[in-house]
């Protein structure tokens, strides 16, 4: 259903509203993440609910999520519509197991970086992060001691 012509924004008052560049707006677009009406002089429009998509996009960039998968999340919204509250919940569960993966990836990391000196290298030059034939790497071909949690 065509909207009024009053309830339209422009780039401009969509990029001061939200914090976006007008050229990411444009990009969004691209990607098939927002969409746009043309003036008859084929200038864009957005409806007003541009903005609660932009947020949702936002949100979800923040937290690490893919824009791949964003899209994926927005397209499964019957209709295209705009996410709401409870959307966002559902949604976000699908990406929770994700976030905490990461978090612990990043927390081993962070903890063990220090300890990165135990596969024996003693050099960034020989380390199984930058040199896959170190020492370490011939004893554990599969393993990473930073990415891969230690036994206790």
């Amino acid at each position: 259903m065509p909207q009024p012509p009053t309830s339209l924004l422009t780039p401009a008052e969509v990029s001061a509203r939200s914090g976006l560049a007008v050229s990411a707006l444009h990009f969004y677009e691209r990607r098939g993440l927002i969409a746009s009406t043309r003036t008859a002089g084929n200038q864009r429009r957005y409806a007003r609910d541009v903005l609660r998509r932009l947020a949702f996009i936002q949100a979800a960039q923040c937290v690490g999520v893919p824009l791949a998968e964003i899209a994926s999340a927005l397209a499964s919204l019957p209709e295209g519509r705009t996410p709401n509250a409870s959307d966002w919940a559902r949604l976000s569960q699908r990406w929770k197991a994700d976030l905490d993966a990461r978090i612990a990836t990043l927390t081993r990391l962070r903890d063990d970086l220090s300890g990165c000196v135990m596969c024996g290298c003693l050099s960034l030059q020989k380390c199984k992060l930058y040199n896959p034939d170190d020492q370490y790497a011939k004893q554990h071909p599969d393993g990473n001691l930073l990415l891969e949690p230690q036994e206790e």
